[in-house]
């Protein structure tokens, strides 16, 4: 799952950096991040879940707080799993701009079979997905604790760099 997203996602920022692209989008103080998770914990743990979420993730975010995103990864069935996503991020107070607020929203591709009812409204495989995560960004570091309903939360880390 992970080399094939991979190819996509490096053919994606490819075009993305074209200086066509580069001149009209991206601006000083936008940076690019990638993450991966690292720890996966359900609420009510089942035999049938998958806590090894082989994350891949690849954001824009632009310097006035908005951002995009794509994200790979085995859903809590051991299905391999897609979120294309927008969202804003909130500066917490008292953590002098380390520490944030998240929260991302777009449709969510791979819970299917007899795992389709297992996220809301899952329509021809497709369903909308509201993401709440509470991170901390220091120099390129970034590590985000992203909730993911009332089934669990996953650790994630990673680092951002500024666009070529």
């Amino acid at each position: 799952m992970i080399t094939k997203h991979v190819k996509v996602l490096i053919l994606i920022l490819c075009t993305w950096v074209q200086p066509s692209f580069s001149e009209e989008w991206l601006e000083e103080g936008d940076k690019f991040s990638f993450q991966t998770s690292v720890y996966t914990k359900h609420w009510n743990p089942k035999p049938e879940h998958n806590n090894n979420q082989k994350l891949f993730s690849i954001e824009l975010n632009k310097k006035n707080r908005w951002l995009v995103g794509f994200a790979a990864f085995k859903n809590s069935f051991d299905q391999n799993t897609q979120y294309l996503y927008a969202g804003y991020t909130w500066a917490l107070p008292e953590t002098q701009d380390i520490g944030y607020f998240k929260l991302t929203a777009g449709p969510m591709h791979g819970y299917k079979g007899k795992y389709k009812d297992k996220i809301p409204l899952n329509q021809a495989g497709i369903a909308p997905a509201v993401l709440p995560s509470f991170g901390v960004s220091y120099q390129q570091f970034k590590s985000e604790l992203v909730v993911f309903g009332a089934a669990g939360a996953m650790l994630t880390m990673g680092f951002e760099f500024p666009p070529m």
